[in-house]
């Protein structure tokens, strides 16, 4: 993604910050890991640094998270866009909506979090969960989980019947319905990506129900198990957008090139 022809439109600046936050939210999945994992094993560690991971790690984690899901809707907003304007879209004015967008999505996102890093505690005996806390933070995430659903699959949808009106018009020899058949075909990853995507973080929503930090219930590997799946859709950048388009699978090969010709044999 930065690559010249990737980042002539805002879609390649949203993939290549998408990217970046992927990489950033796994590297935190990691931390994340073994936190859980070295509380349990070793139930010595000190509780300010339980208090410490468990007031920082998650925020953090939810942040990155929550940003590369609102940065793929912001590529299927442009995406439609562009089948809105056709030849009137404008490459820089997409560009400078993209890097304020950038800027600005962060902190919105942070801001939907920053009751989690002023209020989130551990405490050294069970205590009764705060009902109000769970279910302001399970709304919080049915909004990040549903708000970019909702926005790639109308996207998704826009692009479809605009693009099979288009043709109609250009292309009288078949009807409205056969364009539409012929639209779904060609972009129904479109559909399918998110629809999977949020399938893959339901986990997610589950894990949030529960309640606890470092103390994760007697089921630590189908805690971690469910963790790892939930946090697939970062992993899939590659299939959800490099794979289908022309412009970014050239770009790819483009620097697999480069990387080779540098490598020694």
């Amino acid at each position: 993604f930065q690559s010249k022809d990737s980042q002539q439109v805002g879609c390649g600046m949203y993939l290549l910050t998408s990217s970046i936050t992927s990489l950033l939210a796994i590297s935190m999945l990691i931390i994340k890991f073994w936190f859980v994992v070295l509380t349990h094993i070793n139930v010595s560690i000190s509780l300010s640094v339980l208090r410490g991971g468990c007031a920082s790690i998650e925020p953090i984690l939810k942040l990155f998270l929550y940003l590369d899901g609102w940065l793929n809707a912001c590529v299927a907003v442009e995406r439609a866009a562009l089948i809105l304007k056709g030849v009137n879209f404008d490459k820089k004015k997409s560009k400078s909506i993209a890097r304020r967008t950038i800027l600005i999505l962060p902190f919105c996102i942070l801001g939907t979090l920053i009751h989690e890093l002023a209020f989130r505690r551990l405490f050294e005996y069970e205590t009764a969960p705060d009902t109000t806390d769970t279910n302001y933070n399970t709304a919080i995430l049915f909004f990040h989980l549903i708000g970019p659903f909702i926005v790639n699959l109308f996207s998704a949808l826009f692009i479809i019947f605009g693009g099979a009106r288009q043709r109609s018009k250009a292309q009288t020899n078949q009807n409205f319905k056969e364009h539409i058949q012929l639209q779904f075909s060609e972009h129904k990853q479109l559909i399918i990506s998110p629809i999977v995507l949020l399938i893959l973080s339901i986990p997610r929503l589950i894990i949030s129900l529960l309640p606890g930090c470092a103390k994760t219930s007697e089921n630590l590997w189908l805690y971690l198990g469910a963790y790892f799946i939930s946090f697939t859709p970062s992993m899939l950048i590659f299939l959800i957008f490099v794979f289908p388009s022309k412009l970014y699978m050239k770009a790819f090969k483009q620097s697999f090139n480069r990387i080779r010709q540098r490598t020694p044999p």
